[in-house]
């Protein structure tokens, strides 16, 4: 919903068309917007990952982080872990029908990421 804020007769500020807590883009950043969050559904794309290489395609987060972020997805329901049972033991984290449907917007946010001016800066 568009917010805007308006003076009133007496000269007051007033919000119309308030987000009510949570609306929609705040509880799908909450899901989503996590540091890594959308980074690992990406790598995930395109079948199962073994946690080892998952964690050296995302560079820049240590492996308690990337532990964090997959248990709160899997508990989601957007991503699904299996252990392999091998020697050694083998984990697999893959993305689930749910999370393929965040799939579409990460691409656009890749491809408007990769339209910005250089120098951009994200801090």
């Amino acid at each position: 919903m568009d917010a805007r804020v308006e003076e009133d007769g007496t000269g007051r500020r007033q919000a119309y068309n308030v987000c009510l807590e949570p609306c929609a883009i705040e509880r799908g950043m909450r899901i989503i917007g996590g540091k890594w969050t959308g980074s690992i559904l990406w790598h995930l794309k395109d079948g199962p990952v073994r946690f080892n290489d998952l964690s050296r395609m995302i560079g820049g987060a240590s492996k308690k982080m990337i532990s964090e972020r997959l248990r709160q997805l899997e508990t989601q329901g957007l991503i699904t872990r299996t252990v392999m049972e091998t020697a050694p033991v083998s984990v697999h984290y893959e993305i689930t029908e749910l999370g393929r449907t965040a799939l579409g917007f990460l691409d656009e946010l890749r491809k408007w990421s990769e339209s910005l001016p250089e120098g951009l800066t994200t801090s």
